[in-house]
């Protein structure tokens, strides 16, 4: 699984964001893996993806939807388990712990670039 740090402009953002890029890496996503960090150190993205479920879940998630062109469409902030959300057009899902897209200051708008 490939992985790198994830920008806004010039600015890195998050430091370690693991790209779930294969059928099997996008069925799995976040399921039987480490709880990811609170901190903002640790993110999944889901490329291509317009829709995530937090079915078998143990934790609250953040989920950013990004367009073709890394811009965010939408942020669903603190998704509980065995729930789900959705964004027309997007393209990416960035998956994060819950409370970190605010903590790192993402906003709607904000033009994001994986280096990976």
């Amino acid at each position: 699984m490939k992985c790198g740090p994830l920008y806004n402009g010039d600015t890195i953002v998050l430091p370690k964001v693991r790209g779930a890029v294969t059928w099997l890496q996008r069925l799995r996503g976040l399921l039987f893996s480490p709880a990811l960090p609170a901190d903002g150190g640790d993110a999944l993205l889901i490329r291509p993806c317009s829709s995530i479920h937090t079915i078998g879940m143990r934790y609250e998630l953040d989920v950013v939807f990004l367009a073709e062109d890394g811009r965010v469409m939408s942020i669903h902030s603190n998704i509980r388990p065995w729930r789900g959300c959705m964004q027309f057009g997007a393209r990416d899902a960035l998956e994060l712990r819950g409370g970190v897209a605010e903590k790192v200051g993402l906003k709607v708008g904000d033009v994001l670039r994986w280096a990976a």
